[in-house]
């Protein structure tokens, strides 16, 4: 692991995204790159009057966030980006040609350049970064180690495809991975399906030395279920993959994952099916 970009818009929701992300690349030994996108056409905001370039203002309050936290990252660094453009294209840009692993951004943000410039584009972001993304509402207790983390399985053959990622993030906080079996229908071949996949997560987790542990869950509703289970054991980390439901990917997420994006008070990592990284196997 070496790099995560991060979404900046400097609202509250975003810096606390940021806090989020410096507290894991405390941990994996990570650089973080901050991004910030300019609209191409300018806007009166926070920082800048219609016509005004905003980008000395942003250059100095990325350097009062890097002058503060840098020391709080001895072994790696911060580091800012300012793009132009639309921030579900730039972002995903950023990361990809810096060869980030993950992206972090806010789902809400309500003040800062522009008015929930995150927030009204978090699905895209996921959506269009080719490496795994972490959403984050604001009000998440930064603090907080990463402990528990709530892997959903259904019977589609992508739903695997996120443990080796998942994996990757609960190994070096030491974090234990539940295993939540999803049966949205009385089908005895789904149901089985769900059962195979699900034993073949544990089998790599127990290769890969991750605790775990396997819950089955009956549901009408899957997003409700991922995130009140979530909520039930207090658990820090949702893991999903962008299309429960079509291994299509599109500008936008699948309906699931696009509710899970929207609604849960926990962080969500969000893996594209074609994010395949260690070997699993299948």
């Amino acid at each position: 692991m070496s790099k995560i970009v991060v979404a900046i818009d400097f609202s509250d929701c975003s810096i606390n995204a940021f806090l989020h992300s410096l507290s894991i690349a405390q941990t994996v030994k990570s650089d973080l790159i901050l991004v910030w996108v300019q609209k191409e056409a300018a806007h009166a905001d926070k920082f800048n009057d219609i016509g005004k370039d905003p980008s000395k203002d942003v250059k100095k309050a990325f350097q009062e966030l890097i002058d503060k936290y840098q020391p709080e990252l001895p072994s790696n660094t911060i580091t800012f980006k300012i793009r132009t453009g639309k921030i579900y294209h730039e972002v995903p840009a950023e990361a990809k040609e810096s060869k980030a692993y993950m992206v972090v951004c806010g789902t809400h943000g309500a003040s800062g350049f522009e008015k929930f410039w995150i927030g009204s584009n978090a699905n895209r972001i996921v959506s269009a970064s080719a490496c795994p993304v972490i959403t984050i509402r604001g009000g998440i207790n930064i603090k907080r180690p990463l402990k528990k983390i709530v892997l959903s399985i259904d019977s589609t053959q992508e739903t695997r495809q996120k443990c080796s990622f998942t994996a990757m993030m609960a190994k070096p906080h030491d974090a234990e991975v539940f295993i939540l079996k999803l049966y949205s229908t009385k089908a005895k071949a789904i149901r089985q399906n769900v059962d195979l996949f699900a034993s073949q997560v544990e089998r790599f987790f127990l290769k890969e030395g991750v605790r775990f542990n396997t819950i089955a869950e009956e549901t009408e509703n899957v997003p409700e279920t991922i995130i009140n289970y979530g909520k039930k054991i207090d658990a820090n980390l949702l893991s999903i993959m962008t299309e429960q439901e079509s291994s299509t990917s599109t500008l936008w997420l699948g309906p699931y994952a696009q509710q899970i994006v929207n609604q849960s008070p926990i962080p969500v990592l969000s893996v594209h099916s074609k994010d395949v990284y260690t070997g699993l196997g299948f």
